[in-house]
């Protein structure tokens, strides 16, 4: 008798769509915690691995919150500002080459179309990068691994190219969604860099 009360009272697993939903609620949450860490302008790459590693502690059902998220923002940004100081270069270069070929320029266009092809290329792997970060990593190391998933896997990149591209629209018609969906993009680069590893 004593024995079947333990098993009545045992906790129950949770039903799979509510795990499902109770992660995409924790990634919109996330999405906040990386839009306020991103405010730093050259911060956004520490942002977004700390609320990877979130997520992934999440998924992994370890205990873990905001005061975590801070701790490795705190360490990702010790060398991951110089990663978003060379991002926001990145950009500038290729506003320079979108209003070379806007001005009419021999070769203009082209240079233009490469030069935002590349751009989005490093956008994706700068992303996978921060998707794999742990404390104590080199970024130069994680970009040069996530530049080469980048190419291997282009089904998990054209992924979180939809994802920027989702950001971008929501951005652009209601302002605010843009925050939390930063999160889910967040969770995206997680589920790609799973995805790619148990390939």
């Amino acid at each position: 008798m004593a024995q079947a009360r333990v098993k009545a009272r045992a906790p129950r697993k949770e039903p799979v769509l509510g795990e499902r939903f109770s992660v995409f609620a924790e990634s919109l949450l996330t999405g906040v915690w990386i839009a306020v860490a991103c405010l730093g302008i050259v911060t956004y790459p520490a942002a977004f691995a700390a609320g990877a590693r979130h997520l992934r502690r999440r998924t992994a059902h370890t205990a873990g919150g905001l005061r975590e998220f801070a701790a490795d923002f705190r360490a990702a940004v010790r060398r991951g500002w110089l990663v978003g100081l060379a991002g926001w270069a990145a950009v500038a270069a290729v506003w320079v080459d979108v209003q070379a070929a806007r001005a009419g320029l021999p070769g203009g266009p082209l240079v233009g179309a490469v030069g935002l092809l590349a751009l989005i290329a490093a956008a994706v792997a700068g992303m996978r990068a921060a998707a794999t970060w742990t404390p104590g990593e080199s970024w130069r190391a994680l970009l040069g691994a996530a530049g080469r998933r980048t190419v291997v896997d282009p089904a998990g990149s054209f992924l979180l190219v939809g994802g920027l591209a989702v950001v971008a629209c929501s951005g652009w018609l209601v302002p605010p969604l843009a925050v939390p969906v930063l999160g889910a993009v967040a969770a995206a680069a997680v589920a790609v860099e799973e995805r790619y590893r148990h390939r």
